[in-house]
């Protein structure tokens, strides 16, 4: 392996860790470019790398895990292949893309290759079946061959929290040609400040959301396009509403079968309609209005909190005054 370091990790600290994220493409953004990444989409990475301040994503307890387990996850690779790894503690780049950033997890000592760490639930059996792998890691790995020049790459994730795999992916260059050629593409609209093309992805309206959170007392003019947007729209709407209709008759239909049974089967199949108990609801604005001393108090004790301004979007037909 070629390893160019760019800068050492060992102390550094987390916000200097943001900032040279954003002065290039990591392994982990790999996917989103190529929209190989559920979770994330291309302009939300083109969002990451050009806002002045690097903006740290939320905290969830799987996140929590996979960096807790990580050393469980190698040293686990480590019983099963007999193969030994150690930190990296540095941020590589790739010569000839400088742009190209690799922060791997592990290099195999003796070998042309390096380990990436993973951790998933049980609902990621599936993706981990066999010889897969999802697709968002093996552009990852792919992008570290890409940076570091391996021969191969090693994947281990611990799966639901008691079963450990690896897998070994080989090098693909006409693969990596095809990423390098998409990072570079992507890469130069971060350079000029173009974002790319949205997309239907929740990400993408999570990043435009972010990106345009407060909005300015102002109509503006729409280009003409927006009106054939508005029509798809709107046919679009259409259909969804036959087709929920649609699901509804037939799941009305299965609930008469069942008349009072809990359960039924048919085939591979079994349909429940279960019995609940009624949920317990407290309007607010009543006991905010009834109560306010007992609301204060309760939003005082964190039992009443107040979510994130958002913006609300809506369409609506206006018509023309005579």
């Amino acid at each position: 392996m070629k390893l160019n370091k760019l800068v050492s990790t060992l102390n550094m600290d987390h916000e200097t860790w943001l900032q040279y994220r954003k002065k290039g493409i990591g392994g982990s953004d790999a996917g989103s470019i190529c929209g190989l990444n559920p979770y994330s989409t291309a302009i939300s990475v083109f969002q990451d790398k050009t806002q002045l301040q690097a903006e740290e994503k939320a905290d969830n307890e799987a996140m929590r895990q996979g960096r807790d387990l990580e050393e469980y996850v190698a040293r686990r690779f480590t019983e099963e292949t007999g193969k030994k790894v150690r930190r990296a503690n540095a941020i590589f780049y790739k010569e000839e893309q400088p742009f190209m950033l690799a922060n791997v997890d592990r290099t195999v000592i003796g070998e042309s290759a390096g380990l990436e760490i993973k951790t998933a639930g049980v609902s990621q059996y599936r993706k981990w079946k066999d010889d897969e792998i999802p697709d968002a890691y093996y552009c990852q790995c792919l992008h570290y061959m890409a940076v570091t020049g391996a021969d191969y790459w090693y994947i281990a994730v611990l799966l639901g929290g008691n079963e450990a795999k690896w897998k070994r992916i080989e090098r693909n260059e006409e693969d990596i040609k095809t990423l390098i050629a998409a990072e570079k593409e992507f890469w130069n609209l971060v350079q000029t400040k173009t974002a790319p093309p949205v997309d239907g992805s929740l990400s993408c309206s999570q990043a435009l959301a972010s990106r345009y959170a407060a909005s300015r007392d102002e109509e503006i003019m729409l280009p003409e396009e927006a009106d054939t947007l508005i029509a798809r729209i709107n046919g679009d709407t259409e259909i969804m509403d036959k087709l929920k209709e649609q699901i509804s008759l037939n799941q009305n239909r299965l609930k008469e079968m069942l008349g009072d049974a809990e359960a039924g089967r048919v085939g591979s199949f079994k349909v429940t309609w279960k019995s609940t108990n009624g949920r317990e609801t407290c309007p607010l604005s009543k006991l905010k209005k009834a109560a306010p001393d007992m609301y204060q108090a309760l939003k005082d004790k964190g039992f009443i909190s107040t979510g994130k301004a958002s913006r609300r979007f809506s369409i609506k037909e206006v018509k023309e005054d005579k």
